[in-house]
C-alpha cells in the first residue's frame, strides 16, 4: 500500500512539472525580453511587463491546453484505477 501512495506521489509530482513547464517558460522567456527591451530603451515601467505576459502565456494556454488536460484526466485515470486496485 505504501509503494502506492508513494508512485501515486511521484506520478502526481511529475505531471505537475510538465504540466507548468510551457506556461512557467513562457512568462520567464516573455519576462526577460521585456527586460532588455526595457534596459535598452531606458523606459523603466514597471506594469510594463505585465501585458505581453499576460498575452503569451493566454495563447500558450490556448494552445496547450487541450493537452494539459488530457494529460490531467489520463492521471486522474490512472490514479484512480491504483486506488481501485491496491482496496
Amino acid at each position: 500500500m505504501d509503494a502506492v501512495v508513494v508512485h501515486a506521489c511521484q506520478q502526481a509530482l511529475l505531471a505537475v512539472l510538465i504540466l507548468s513547464a510551457p506556461v512557467a517558460l513562457t512568462a520567464v522567456a516573455v519576462g526577460l525580453v521585456v527586460s532588455i527591451v526595457q534596459t535598452a530603451t531606458q523606459v523603466q515601467e514597471q506594469t510594463l511587463s505585465y501585458v505581453p505576459k499576460l498575452v503569451a502565456v493566454s495563447a500558450v494556454l490556448a494552445v496547450a491546453g487541450p493537452w494539459m488536460l488530457s494529460e490531467l484526466v489520463r492521471l486522474a485515470t490512472a490514479m484512480f484505477e491504483q486506488v481501485a486496485v491496491a482496496w
